[in-house]
């Protein structure tokens, strides 16, 4: 084989290697930027949340004069979730922030729920106008918030099985994507995957 003929095979094959490289850094990129605007979808339908949940406490204080401390139990659960969510927004790769937002994310889902309770032993409340539209609202938020936060998961795994797979693995950590993205897992995970018991 003449030198020339070797010299271009080295040199096709050096160039070939530069531009898988090249893909894989752009296919990181990619994944990254894709799970970070799925965050930013969650971010979106837990402000509207934030934002029903002041005006549900208000409707509901006329009819729970008695009940203040359940009202004030929500507001508070709501303004950690807020600061939760606000920590975790600038970097949703933040291990650390993404357990606190699910955290307060628990804690505001059971203040939600001696809220309905509540609710429940006061005939006249579920049925003002009001409370029912703002009620039929943050269902359809809550729906809102478990469709994005699917989406966000699935892209989250996505990143990361691609950063950790040969050969991808060996250049993750070079190029900047040396930790896993995290999912978001609120802490009724468990209670969801077990299937209801129903007796007659």
């Amino acid at each position: 084989m003449e030198i020339g003929t070797i010299v271009f095979l080295v040199v096709v094959v050096v160039a070939a290697l530069i531009l898988y490289v090249v893909a894989i850094y752009n296919r990181l990129v990619a994944l990254k930027n894709r799970f970070e605007n799925a965050f930013s979808q969650i971010d979106v339908q837990l402000k509207r949340r934030y934002d029903l949940i002041p005006n549900l406490v208000e409707t509901a204080k006329a009819y729970l004069d008695h009940e203040r401390g359940t009202l004030e139990a929500v507001i508070a659960a709501r303004n950690e979730a807020m600061a939760g969510l606000k920590a975790v927004a600038d970097n949703p790769a933040n291990a650390q922030a993404m357990a606190q937002l699910a955290q307060a994310e628990g804690g505001l889902q059971g203040a939600l729920g001696k809220f309905s309770l509540v609710v429940e032993d006061y005939p006249e409340l579920k049925a003002d106008v009001n409370m029912r539209q703002l009620s039929e609202e943050l269902t359809s938020t809550e729906n809102r918030v478990a469709f994005s936060r699917q989406g966000f998961n699935d892209s989250v795994t996505e990143y990361n099985a691609y950063k950790q797979s040969f050969p991808q693995v060996m250049f993750s950590g070079v190029f900047g994507h040396s930790l896993d993205a995290v999912l978001l897992e609120f802490a009724d995970r468990e209670q969801i995957q077990v299937a209801p018991k129903v007796s007659f």
